[in-house]
């Protein structure tokens, strides 16, 4: 099977502590980013639940857990992403 090389791309990240301080950060971030204004009956891109971060996105909900960075993507994305993509 070929192998390839992906090309690197500058992105932004912030790597989640666990912590409501660092959460209540990322959600700001990605609601500015995103657009979105938290009205009722809406659902926000983005959660803090239980020690979570629960991103939604177009393929479903992901779960970003401490330590993970959550990444917004080259076409305005967000995802969460483990530590070591970035070692």
């Amino acid at each position: 099977m070929p192998k390839f090389r992906k090309k690197p791309v500058m992105i932004e990240a912030v790597q989640f502590d666990g912590s409501h301080e660092c959460a209540e950060k990322i959600v700001a971030w990605v609601n500015r980013s995103t657009g979105y204004t938290p009205t009722a009956g809406t659902n926000p891109p983005i959660l803090f639940y239980y020690g979570e971060m629960r991103i939604r996105t177009l393929g479903g909900e992901i779960t970003g857990n401490k330590g993970d960075w959550i990444i917004k993507g080259v076409k305005g994305e967000f995802y969460p992403c483990k530590p070591d993509i970035f070692e």
